[in-house]
């Protein structure tokens, strides 16, 4: 079915590149008052104003934002949606929090009625906060991956998603055996993967929760189908990498216990990637593995302080994660005012536009879908989102106050939340509308 041509008036912004690599300036594209067109769920030309207006038929449709910022839509690569209901939960370091809060939670998606009203509430969330792909873990449960992939596919929202492989250290009513959880993904894969924009992510839920035989089936199914993704978690905790020590002793470190069973590779995102040795980043690198950065999680947690320098300078691509429920927000706003307290505990600045790099382009990096999603390039889907300076009393003054456009959108980035996303689009559909 075709869509009608359409255009929007705004100030736009969007990532070329990583200002680690080409500097602040060469990293972005601004527009103080741009248009972008689309037509048939992709972006068809992007520019000024005075120079994109004249060419467009007069029946073209013109949205117009006055007092608003178009940038992509935001990309999280690191989230748990069965956790969505346990966002919040008090007083636990990782290994404890998972026992005390979140496998009770995860145990109740067995019950396909309750993942369908969860995987509702879940997108919603997502794109009430702008984000228009997310890298998301299921529970053990097909069920739950089943009712996310069926709401998402009716958004028709680039979504990437898989079933928790777990079959040890972990409660009876969680785990599955290394042969059933194979079967499982294999059966989602089948039914899913490449299915509109939706696609499959092998996820093993960390190493301790794996045993040797499940770990050598993610494995193999990453060798029978190769463009799937592969997602886990890494040295997010320092008695978790202790565990993992005790786990495999004959293993060099803990990124060597998935290089060890061939996890790694261009679609492998691994999350949290707190406490890395130097020797670990390299092999991050060498693979074309990605790390998903949470700070709101590795705060509220307690993990400790990713070192984003650290992976910068091994050039290992990095994305952004809420981690909901480790961390406290589906907002990726909220995440990059985070990730710029974990920068400054470290003596380091996060840049603005660096910021916005991480939420979009350095996202779709990551996940290997720059050529789809993580800009507004004419090609590209049209997943985008219009964020209004005046959301707030207190944002609209500050914004007010503000002497450049680097300050206005960290400004954005601090006080900015939920509520300063006016609209969401997915394919060039309005899939949320704030009033």
């Amino acid at each position: 079915m075709s869509l009608t041509r359409k255009a929007y008036r705004a100030a736009i912004l969007h990532s070329l590149d990583d200002p680690a690599l080409v500097g602040v300036q060469a990293s972005y594209q601004y527009f103080a008052d741009g248009v972008l067109v689309v037509e048939d769920g992709r972006i068809l030309a992007l520019g000024a104003a005075d120079e994109v207006l004249p060419t467009l038929p007069a029946t073209v449709e013109v949205t117009h934002y006055p007092d608003a910022l178009i940038t992509p839509g935001f990309i999280d690569t690191h989230i748990h949606f069965p956790q969505t209901g346990m966002v919040g939960s008090y007083g636990e370091q990782l290994l404890d929090w998972l026992n005390e809060y979140t496998f009770p939670c995860e145990g109740q998606f067995s019950d396909k009625a309750h993942a369908d009203q969860v995987a509702d509430i879940f997108l919603k969330e997502l794109l009430r906060n702008g984000t228009t792909t997310a890298l998301v873990f299921g529970s053990v449960h097909p069920e739950s991956v089943d009712a996310l992939f069926e709401a998402a596919e009716a958004l028709d929202l680039r979504l990437i998603a898989g079933k928790v492989m777990m079959d040890r250290n972990a409660p009876d009513y969680l785990t599955d055996t290394a042969q059933s959880s194979y079967a499982q993904s294999k059966a989602l894969i089948e039914r899913w993967h490449g299915k509109g924009r939706l696609h499959y992510a092998v996820t093993p839920r960390f190493a301790p929760t794996s045993s040797e035989a499940q770990l050598t089936l993610a494995g193999q199914l990453l060798r029978e189908y190769p463009d799937v993704y592969l997602q886990t978690h890494i040295s997010e905790n320092l008695k978790e990498i202790e565990w993992v020590k005790a786990l495999f002793p004959e293993r060099r470190n803990y990124l060597d216990v998935y290089d060890h069973y061939q996890l790694l590779g261009e679609r492998s995102v691994l999350a949290h990637g707190v406490h890395l040795c130097d020797e670990e980043c390299q092999r991050l690198a060498e693979t074309g593995s990605a790390i998903a950065f949470c700070p709101t999680s590795n705060l509220f947690l307690g993990s400790g302080l990713f070192n984003l320098p650290q992976a910068e300078r091994f050039k290992v691509n990095v994305g952004l994660g809420t981690d909901v429920g480790g961390g406290t927000s589906f907002s990726l706003l909220q995440t990059l005012n985070e990730a710029y307290k974990v920068m400054q505990l470290q003596g380091e600045k996060l840049n603005p536009f660096k910021s916005l790099y991480l939420a979009t382009l350095g996202g779709a990096r990551a996940l290997r879908l720059e050529d789809r999603i993580g800009t507004l390039q004419p090609g590209t889907d049209a997943d985008f989102v219009v964020l209004d300076y005046h959301a707030t009393p207190l944002l609209s003054y500050r914004i007010g106050q503000a002497k450049t456009f680097e300050e206005v959108l960290f400004v954005l980035m601090t006080l900015g939340d939920d509520r300063a996303v006016l609209q969401t689009y997915a394919a060039g559909r309005q899939v949320h509308c704030r009033d």
